[in-house]
Formats: structure tokens, C-alpha cells, sequence
């Protein structure tokens, strides 16, 4: 089984070209599985049938597993038998009439329009720190990126003549993304006024945004601008990072926006759900943005 599995896994490496945190998660849910099925004395995966993997959800439910973690495990193990089927190592695939587990329908932390400006108005942009942290929240704001995103974003992603940005979001998928004029504006003084001190040549590379030491800013370095900021405008809620993210989307819908362009903007993680989403025009979507984002 474990020849199987590592076959799928190097699938997922070099020909869906997962990253590989997303790979590492894959291989984790699955081996939980394998070992559960060695453990009910199943040798071989054509004798896995449709009770034993129910049976194995119904353990992660005793043990207290949450319904996120859950359907995370289901999502993996589909995967992986219908590769198997597909691959015609096994005759059935016994996941096929096994139904995703329900998820809680938790809704998104938003900030409003009223709490996002609080907490944009807070760095003290006439030092490099402040100033650094003034463009990250905004491009945060303006973009709806995700963490890992923006850390990664280089100076020849930046397209302002054309208002968009560049980032490579899960399965390293490019997405092109409006970006508005508050953005570009700070997001260049910390260019010309705060990135120039930071840069060391031997270590910055070509990161847009650098720490103290001159190196990339790091995950844990942006969730603790982002929590000082927050505490520092008095908001009492629970905001991180990616509370951006939703509170972009939300306010470019409340504000009467596309919903099909606002998912492109975000780049939705399943290609299924983005297909119906690829052919809208670039123009459109910018269009999009200028008119209903708070500071398109």
C-alpha cells in the first residue's frame, strides 16, 4: 500500500505541482488511513470496501476530530482512490458513495469600512518599520492576498502602469489582481523611503517586502503587524491576517460588485469552482474593483 501511495504522492509533486506543504498534508492524512486498515488487519487495498472507511470517519469523530479536519481527511482519501480506480489498481473505488462530512458553517471575521481605515490609519509612516507596515496592510486590504502570498510577492510582480499585481497562490496557480490607487501610492514611498534601508543585496533578493535584518518577511512577521495595528485601533474582535481577505470580498459584494469577478480575484483553491470564472475579461475585473472596492 505504501508503493501506492508514494506513487499518487509524486503525482501530486510533479504533475499537479502542489506545493509541498499541501503534498506533506496529503501524505499525513493518508498514512492515518493505511494504518488504521493494517490495524483491522486489511492487507492489500483492493479489500478496502465502503464500511471500513466509514468506520475509520467514525473514529476521527470519537476522538473528537473537528468537521473541517474531517472532510480535510475525506478530500485526501478521495483523491487518492480515485486515482487508484482511475489507475485501475482497484476494480471499485470505495469511497465513490461515502458523502463529504458536514462542515459547520462558521462565518468569516469581517471588519467593517469604518474598522479597516482605524486600523490602516495606525503605522507611523515617518519611520522605515511603520512605513513597511503602513504598505502591507494596505496591500493586503486592496488585494484580498493571502499570507503566504504577499510575503512571497517580488518587485517584478508590481505592474502599476497597468494597476494589477502578481502572486502564485496554491499549486503556485498565477493570478493577476486589481490593485487600487491608496495601494500603489504607499506601496511606493515605502519603495523609495523605507525598502532602500532595509535591503541588504546579499539577502533581500527581490522581495517586495523585507524585515529588519533585510530578509523576507516571514508569516509570523506580518500576523504580528497585523495583531499590533488591530490592538492599537481599540477593535476587540478576533482579526488575523486573513480577516483582510474576507473583509475585501465582503466589501466589494456589499458594495454591489460581481460576485464571479470577486472570485477571481481571490483565486478559489478548487479549479472545478474557478473554470466558469477564467474567461472574464482582465478589463472587466479591474473595472470591478475601481467601482466598489472602498479604495479602488
Amino acid at each position: 500500500m505504501n508503493i501506492f501511495l508514494k506513487e499518487y504522492l509524486s503525482v501530486l509533486k510533479l504533475e499537479k505541482n502542489l506545493s509541498d506543504n499541501t503534498v506533506s498534508s496529503y501524505k499525513n492524512d493518508i498514512n492515518s488511513f493505511l494504518q488504521f486498515i493494517e490495524s483491522r488487519k486489511i492487507e492489500d487495498l483492493s479489500s478496502i470496501k465502503q464500511n471500513h472507511i466509514a468506520d475509520f470517519f467514525k473514529s476521527l469523530k470519537e476522538i473528537g476530530l473537528t468537521s473541517s479536519s474531517a472532510a480535510r481527511y475525506y478530500s485526501s482519501l478521495k483523491g487518492f482512490f480515485t486515482y487508484l480506480f482511475l489507475s485501475r489498481y482497484i476494480t471499485e473505488n470505495p469511497i465513490e458513495k461515502i458523502s463529504s462530512p458536514k462542515l459547520a458553517k462558521n462565518l468569516p471575521s469581517v471588519l467593517t469600512v469604518e474598522e479597516t481605515d482605524s486600523v490602516l490609519s495606525q503605522p507611523d509612516t515617518n519611520n522605515k518599520l511603520g512605513l513597511r507596515d503602513k504598505a502591507v496592510l494596505e496591500l493586503l486590504y486592496a488585494c484580498g492576498t493571502r499570507v503566504s502570498e504577499l510575503i512571497n510577492i517580488k518587485i517584478s510582480d508590481l505592474f502599476f502602469a497597468d494597476d494589477v499585481i502578481r502572486v502564485f497562490g496554491k499549486g503556485s496557480k498565477e493570478r493577476i489582481i486589481p490593485i487600487g490607487s491608496s495601494a500603489v501610492k504607499w506601496i511606493n514611498k515605502y519603495l523609495k523611503e523605507s525598502r532602500v534601508l532595509l535591503m541588504k543585496k546579499a539577502k533581500s533578493e527581490n522581495y517586495l517586502f523585507l524585515n529588519n535584518r533585510g530578509t523576507k518577511l516571514s508569516r509570523m512577521g506580518v500576523w504580528k503587524i497585523v495583531d499590533r495595528y488591530v490592538k492599537e485601533a481599540g477593535i476587540e474582535k478576533e482579526v488575523h491576517p486573513h480577516t483582510f481577505r474576507h473583509s475585501f470580498a465582503t466589501h466589494l459584494l456589499e458594495g454591489g460588485a460581481d460576485l464571479r469577478a470577486v472570485q477571481e480575484m481571490l483565486g478559489h483553491a478548487d479549479i472545478s469552482t474557478t473554470q466558469i470564472y477564467t474567461h472574464i475579461d482582465r478589463d472587466y475585473i479591474k473595472q470591478v474593483h475601481k467601482d466598489f472596492h472602498p479604495r479602488g
